[in-house]
């Protein structure tokens, strides 16, 4: 019987890449960085700029190549480019169809999206869609990846509400580095709820990818697995940007697409943020938010009011995470340019979910530890109850149409870690002990977990059967193994 392992050791053969043992961790200036093309005669790398020298992206939209039958198809070739990320300096990147920062698919609910990836790398690739309701064969499992040179189309059914989802490559021991050198995108689900409400729409709906990088003295960026030298922020893949923008309010779609970072995101004003949404859709009522915690892999949609500020205002989104102020506490400037009409509104009241003590009674109640090694060795292992991933194996099963409780702890002393479950959106019920807060009150399938604290799932596995995974999104943590494989059936 031919296993998942032996797959994924076929294509990485085909790749001339190394087959790595459960847990180990890709390493160094890892497999990415053969992929990329050779570097030709350069100019002098140019240093990272000042703060705000920048102008910051709108990612590009993708069109459909048909919509026939009720179905939106798009094709991607996952392929080598540069992008001028620094100033006069072109930097070698891994991208969906040319395009860093990574496109935007608009999708609706109930409409199924068909996407073939051509693989256009020298190594194997997995695309997988982060918060959506697949079938197994179209989640971008670890192990399931498609040679170079191959294509795989990926079956989006959309049989979920609206939400800001993303895709990200997903091939396992290789994704932390695929996905810090590009390989992400924005895929932006919606219906009829979401639509008739009067929140920003069009031009005034951007989407921002938040992530940082360290870059070599080439100017490229430059890979180190746990490296804790990543201190350039990038916003839609420009370094410290400025953004600008009318006397108006925007939605803008928050991704935290870093490896191991976690933002804590505040506006220099002091203004709070209102949050609308959390990664899977509009929560109940708006948040005022002082400061918007997001750890990887967690998104959270915020109306920003500008028509509070006269022209030439200048207001800078700052971040009081980890890290030392004058590195990253800096990550984009709003700059009020022009007045502009606002028919847009943020109602008082955004959806309906039920209420915690609704939901549906638990059948199972489980434990799920998330640790890693923390002793300094220099190649750290990462664990799930203890044991390194495994892809042969199956850790947890569950009943389709059931409802769990898992409690997931970090075990460690001083490494965070974050939680994310393919397949479901989930209820936080609690955090520490205490009910969970209003920013995490709605769907979500990313949690961040800091040492010692344990938070409270609720899930119910109603979407599809099959194998599906749950892991650290710390890319880096996943990498080395902390991830685990549940079967619904």
């Amino acid at each position: 019987m031919i296993s998942r392992r032996s797959v994924l050791g076929g294509a990485l053969a085909a790749a001339g890449l190394p087959l790595l043992a459960p847990g180990s961790p890709a390493g160094g200036e890892a497999h990415a960085a053969q992929a990329l093309p050779s570097a030709g005669p350069r100019r002098a790398p140019a240093p990272v700029p000042p703060a705000f020298t920048t102008a910051m992206p709108v990612p590009h939209v993708l069109r459909p190549l048909t919509s026939t039958g009720g179905v939106d198809y798009y094709e991607l070739t996952i392929r080598k480019a540069t992008a001028q990320i620094l100033p006069g300096t072109a930097t070698d990147v891994l991208t969906y169809g040319g395009h860093f920062p990574g496109p935007v698919i608009h999708a609706r609910s109930g409409r199924p999206v068909l996407v073939r990836h051509r693989n256009g790398l020298d190594m194997p690739a997995a695309v997988h869609l982060h918060g959506a309701s697949v079938p197994s064969a179209s989640d971008g499992n670890p192990m399931d990846v498609f040679a170079p040179g191959a294509s795989r189309t990926y079956t989006y059914t959309n049989r979920q509400p609206h939400a800001s989802l993303w895709f990200h490559d997903h091939a396992h021991h290789m994704e932390a580095e695929h996905v810090y050198r590009g390989l992400s995108g924005t895929y932006l689900l919606t219906d009829g709820l979401e639509q008739r409400l009067p929140l920003p729409k069009g031009r005034y709906d951007v989407p921002i990818t938040l992530r940082d990088a360290r870059f070599d003295e080439n100017g490229q960026l430059a890979y180190t697995m746990s490296d804790r030298d990543r201190t350039t922020i990038l916003a839609n893949g420009r370094p410290t940007p400025y953004f600008q923008v009318a006397a108006r309010k925007y939605r803008f779609r928050l991704l935290n697409g870093s490896n191991l970072r976690i933002f804590a995101l505040s506006l220099s004003d002091g203004t709070p943020l209102t949050q609308i949404a959390s990664d899977g859709g509009l929560l109940e009522r708006p948040v005022a938010v002082p400061v918007l915690t997001l750890s990887p892999g967690e998104r959270a949609d915020v109306v920003l009011d500008f028509s509070r500020h006269p022209v030439g205002t200048r207001l800078v989104l700052t971040n009081s995470g980890p890290g030392k102020p004058e590195q990253v506490g800096k990550v984009l400037r709003f700059d009020v340019v022009r007045t502009a009409e606002d028919p847009s509104s943020v109602p008082p009241v955004l959806r309906a979910l039920p209420p915690a003590s609704a939901l549906a009674a638990p059948a199972v109640t489980r434990r799920v530890d998330l640790s890693m090694d923390e002793d300094g060795r220099p190649d750290p292992r990462g664990f799930i109850n203890g044991q390194l991933y495994d892809p042969d194996r199956v850790d947890t099963t569950v009943a389709f149409g059931s409802s769990e409780i898992w409690n997931v702890t970090n075990t460690n002393r001083r490494v965070a870690h974050n939680f994310h479950l393919h397949l479901v959106q989930f209820r936080v019920l609690e955090r520490g002990g205490l009910p969970a807060g209003p920013t995490e009150a709605g769907l979500k399938d990313t949690v961040r977990v800091m040492p010692g604290e344990t938070v409270k799932l609720h899930v119910t596995f109603d979407g599809f059967r099959g194998d599906y995974v749950y892991h650290c999104h710390m890319l880096d943590h996943s990498a080395m193994g902390m991830m685990a494989t549940f079967r619904v059936r």
